[in-house]
């Protein structure tokens, strides 16, 4: 698992774990009906919040001055370091679009909906990816293809 993962994984865990503990989506409750939807709406606009309030903790760091290790050893580690930060920071900005993209979808009604087949989602795989817009099925065949067309 990569770096960006895992923070991926700890921001959305964090905006969960903020979630009013009185409500979590079952697979026997009406699919999308607007509680779940609240739901989801909550829950993402959480995980937007926990991004937010991450990038700006490094925007803070990088304007608290530069790398001044004396060692180059120590300063090229550092640079890195600050390569990787940065390259993590740029996919959650890419993420913050899908959470918005996946907000205007509850907004009109289409979250939760396979957009290939118009399929469910289903409740399982949206609390794990709440911007999952495929089911499982759909992602495996999109994959598949992607696979085969880097081959050719």
């Amino acid at each position: 698992m990569t770096q960006g993962s895992a923070n991926e994984i700890e921001d959305l865990d964090a905006a969960k774990r903020k979630l009013p503990a009185d409500y979590t989506p079952q697979d026997d409750d009406d699919y999308m009906g607007e509680q779940q939807k609240e739901y989801f709406r909550v829950l993402l606009l959480e995980w937007k919040r926990s991004i937010y309030a991450a990038a700006s903790q490094t925007l803070q760091s990088l304007q608290d001055g530069p790398i001044r290790e004396a060692d180059l050893n120590d300063r090229a580690s550092s640079e890195t370091d600050w390569g990787i930060e940065l390259r993590t920071r740029d996919r959650q900005r890419k993420l913050i679009s899908k959470i918005d993209a996946a907000l205007r979808r509850i907004d009109r009604d289409e979250y939760g909906y396979c957009e290939v087949t118009g399929d469910p989602i289903g409740i399982g795989r949206l609390i794990a990816r709440p911007v999952a817009t495929m089911t499982v099925e759909a992602q495996q065949a999109h994959e598949r293809r992607e696979k085969i067309s880097r081959d050719d």
